[in-house]
């Protein structure tokens, strides 16, 4: 068959395969009446399809260049062929020449062809293809002419299958194959933007990969709006550059196309994905029975369509069910998009879309049925002599009136508010100039004034105001004045109550400070409750706002996560953390990752803590930099974990680099440099430095009783380091006055892990001093309450029971004290693991309660643990005290030789611990009942 015989037949064919057997002699027999020749030629052809499964699998029209599987077109060697049609072949093929590994659509232009038309064509794809760069828009990669005069394109292969049957064998939902269709409608925008029309949209050219994301294919009959016209296309059995099914009226009757013309072919698309069927119904499935039900027919509505439907057709629904969900709004949508006239349609494929979008969420649609309105449209239809002239006026008048107002009050209000915030900064410079050269400057007063100011200028205007108030909060949050920025957030909030129309964008940023400042202020339960009424508003939203959603998330995760709600605290940190990996927030997704490994360290997983921690650090330098706020979180948290998990040199590292990272980028007197230094102080008490740590604490101390309420939790902290520094260094007196405020100071707060901590501490202290009937309901006290946060099994239980067990012990209550020290040794091995110092302190106080009731083995064990690893000071101290227990044994029969091993222990302690501790006075005491014996 020659070439241009083909190129008549080729779409001819392509009609009637698409049709069912039974409609296909009804349409051969109206193109007999006008082509009788044509007719038996497709016929034949039709024939040969019926009776051979490889129809077609050969192409019909020999090509010059004998393209076959294994040939060679410019760089690439042909695999298959995979489509065909009247202008070319598309062939899977492969890059041949070595330079990368890679599968492409490869679409051949049949070279020989009479019609120079297909060339002009098919250049106009390859100029089309080159100006798209969209994710829904398979790429052009390549475009040449073989040696041999075969011009190709080499384009984005996608292995997917046509949209219709990829809903249909998947019985997607009508939510999920709507949203399928507006990414085919942003592509499709997309195209348009280019000032490009497809003119050929039909599901066979929009294809969906397994991972369900859309490709738009098929640019070869495509439009440029901004170049030289092609021919108009050509009806009834010539030559049609476009499938008739999916046509629009303007294509049919061959006048000129827009971007509207798509908008019916989405239409048509759309009405295939609800229904399973076109809108049309046609007791003759022929060209001119469809051309003129596209010209003059009334589509049938959806949901009539769907329940005349079969069950194949309407799953996953029923026809009746399926018919009541398109009742209504998807009614409306899809026969507005079908619109006979351009101008009936939605002006575009974005507003089309959007529409879509709306009746997803639940809100209303511009489609609208058969209203008043719509009646009214008509009559004036009838009469449209004697009232168009006068309502066109009107309606413009009325219309430009309208706009005009309405983009004036908008422009006065963003240009208010625009130049309020520039009052503002501006106003924070004017007073810094002010200043006289010798005084310092006080960035607090300038927020004061700058507040003044803004509210002055902005009386009239409460939206500004309530930004205003939001940003000055915010800097107040930073410089740690808590209780200032709280009081300016309510009077944003109130702003915010007699404002419907804020932006949510607003609303979130604003409940999400107001539940930072409420933490901050030790109101756990105050921030969820302002926050948690916010929670589905920020759910809708994260998708148009995913910043200021998974800012939100995260505050309302760490109040929950106060209040000892892991699970949820855990949820919201991981919905955070997905937000913000989605949108490339490298920020967001280290503070998500810090957050996270705070949860792991709660729920007794140091270590995996640590890793996550120092991978998330790695990542965040690499991509973010090294001085970035965020970077002082992230090592002080990595301090903190490193120095539980006794790795104290790392924490030494880490805590030192945050310190100095802070007082780089904030000074000496924020809130950042001031917890780093707090830090590092509690650092130098497990160095036994404790002259430093104090002075640190106190200095701490200065900062934040100036900013914070007395039984803050972070004050309470400060009390409870104090309190360990003067145990440390023999002042039980005023370390037990400094726990004892500790504990007061966190009992006001509802978090149970604080308090476990306080009362384990004043218990200790009170053991310290030989208070142990004091001591016993405050250890115990602690281990309940940390039973019931981290289970019974948890090691911190372990480290309340030694406590315990010792204590016990010095009140004569033996039984339980070997019940409890056993459990201790039990649960730390479990939890710390074997080589930890806190287990190694267990078993060393098992030990001990064990040899002085003359198990000469738990002598020896306590002998055996004298010499621990040199490098880690926490397990010598360990072997320090084991040493001391076991020459405290032999005090009684060998006085003098226990005597000199406790004055080698002392001199060690001495020599590593010059400032004395608890350790040495415990040794020393030791040595003193021993030399009383001698």
């Amino acid at each position: 068959m020659d070439a241009e015989r083909w190129q008549r037949l080729s779409p001819l064919l392509d009609a009637l395969l698409e049709l069912p057997l039974e409609a296909r002699g009804e349409h051969l027999a109206a193109l007999r009446r006008e082509d009788a020749a044509l007719a038996d030629e497709l016929e034949g052809l039709l024939a040969l399809e019926e009776g051979d499964d490889a129809f077609l699998a050969e192409p019909v029209v020999e090509v010059p260049n004998s393209a076959r599987p294994g040939a060679r077109i410019g760089p690439y060697r042909l695999d298959r062929l995979i489509g065909e049609g009247g202008m070319g072949q598309v062939w899977l093929a492969a890059r041949a020449d070595g330079l990368y590994d890679r599968k492409v659509a490869l679409k051949l232009l049949r070279a020989g062809l009479a019609d120079p038309k297909l060339r002009v064509r098919f250049d106009r794809e390859r100029e089309i293809l080159a100006r798209f760069a969209h994710p829904y828009i398979a790429r052009l990669l390549d475009a040449g002419i073989d040696r041999d005069g075969q011009p190709y394109l080499a384009l984005e292969y996608v292995d997917g299958e046509p949209i219709t049957s990829y809903c249909q064998s998947r019985q997607l939902d009508i939510a999920a194959r709507l949203d399928l269709f507006r990414q085919v409608c942003e592509a499709v925008s997309h195209a348009h933007a280019n000032l490009i029309v497809h003119r050929d949209l039909k599901p066979s050219n929009i294809l969906v990969t397994p991972a369900g994301h859309v490709r738009l294919l098929d640019f070869g009959i495509a439009k440029l709006l901004d170049g030289e016209p092609l021919p108009v296309e050509q009806t009834r059995t010539g030559v049609r550059t476009f499938t008739l099914h999916y046509a629009a009226p303007e294509q049919i009757r061959g006048e000129p196309v827009t971007t509207m013309t798509d908008v019916y072919s989405l239409g048509v698309v759309l009405y295939e994905l609800l229904t399973g069927s076109k809108p049309y119904r046609l007791k003759r499935q022929t060209d001119a029975e469809w051309e003129e039900a596209i010209l003059a027919g009334e589509p049938l509505r959806p949901s009539q369509a769907a329940a005349r439907a079969s069950e194949e057709a309407a799953r996953p629904y029923s026809p009746a069910r399926l018919a009541r969900e398109l009742s209504g709004d998807l009614d409306n949508i899809s026969l507005k998009a079908l619109g006979k006239r351009p101008d009936q349609r939605y002006v575009s494929a974005e507003a089309l879309s959007q529409d879509l979008l709306c009746y997803l969420r639940g809100r209303p649609v511009l489609a609208r049925g058969e209203s008043l309105g719509y009646r009214t449209r008509k009559y004036f239809n009838r009469h449209r002599w004697a009232l168009g002239a006068a309502t066109l006026v009107l309606a413009v008048m009325v219309t430009a009136l309208v706009l005009v107002s309405w983009q004036a009050r908008q422009a006065l209000r963003e240009a208010n508010r625009a130049q309020a915030l520039q009052n503002f900064v501006a106003g924070l410079f004017e007073s810094a100039g002010n200043t006289p050269l010798d005084a310092p400057m006080d960035l607090r007063t300038l927020l004061d004034l700058g507040i003044v100011r803004g509210e002055r200028s902005l009386a009239r205007q409460p939206q500004a105001r309530a930004e205003l108030y939001g940003m000055v909060a915010r800097l107040r949050l930073g410089l740690g004045d808590y209780r200032e920025a709280n009081a300016l957030l309510e009077r944003q909030a109130q702003l915010l109550r007699a404002l419907p129309e804020a932006p949510t964008s607003l609303r979130l940023e604003a409940a999400t400070l107001r539940g930072a400042a409420r933490r901050e202020l030790s109101d756990a339960r105050g921030c969820e409750r302002q926050m948690q009424p916010l929670l589905a508003l920020a759910e809708r939203e994260q998708e148009q706002l995913p910043a200021q959603v998974a800012a939100f998330y995260s505050q309302l995760a760490r109040c929950r996560r106060e209040l000892g709600e892991r699970n949820l605290a855990n949820q919201l940190f991981s919905r955070s953390l997905k937000l913000r990996r989605d949108n490339g927030d490298d920020v967001g997704v280290a503070e998500s990752l810090l957050d996270l490994s705070a949860l792991h360290a709660d729920d007794g997983n140091p270590r995996q803590a640590i890793r996550v921690l120092r991978d998330a650090l790695a990542q965040f330098r690499q991509k973010v930099g090294d001085r970035h706020p965020l970077a002082i979180d992230m090592l002080r948290s990595l301090c903190s974990l490193e120095r539980n998990n006794d790795d104290l040199a790392a924490a030494e590292r880490d805590c030192r680099a945050s310190l100095a990272l802070a007082q780089e980028l904030h000074g000496r007197e924020h809130r950042a440099t001031i917890d780093a230094r707090r830090q590092l102080a509690a650092l130098y008490v497990d160095l036994g430095r404790f002259g430093e740590a104090e002075s640190e604490f106190l200095d701490t101390y200065a900062w934040m009783r100036a900013r914070l309420q007395r039984n803050h939790p972070d004050l309470a902290r400060l009390y409870n380091s104090l309190g360990v520094v003067a145990w440390e260094r023999g002042d039980l007196k005023r370390a037990i006055a400094y726990q004892t405020q500790a504990v007061e100071a966190w009992r006001s707060d509802p978090n149970p892990g604080t308090i476990a901590a306080g009362t384990f501490n004043l218990a200790m202290i009170l053991h310290s001093d030989g208070q142990d009937a004091r001591a016993l309901p405050l250890v115990r006290e602690s281990r309940q309450l940390r039973v019931q946060r981290f289970g019974p099994g948890h090691e911190l239980v372990g480290d309340s029971d030694r406590l315990l067990g010792e204590v016990l012990a010095a009140l004569g209550q033996d039984d339980a004290a070997r019940e409890a020290l056993q459990d201790a040794v039990r649960l730390t091995r479990a939890g710390y693991g074997p080589a930890h110092s806190h287990t190694r302190r267990a078993e060393i106080s098992l030990a001990r309660f064990e040899a002085a009731r003359g198990h000469a083995e738990a002598l020896q064990r306590l002998r055996g643990w004298a010499n621990p690893d040199q490098r880690d000071i926490e397990q010598r101290k360990a072997g320090w005290l084991a040493r001391a227990y076991a020459a405290e044994r032999d005090c009684a029969a060998r006085p003098a030789q226990a005597g000199g091993e406790l004055d080698a222990v002392l001199a060690q302690v001495q020599l590593l611990l010059p400032e004395g501790g608890a350790l040495q006075r415990e040794i020393g005491a030791i040595r003193a009942a021993c030399g009383k014996r001698g």
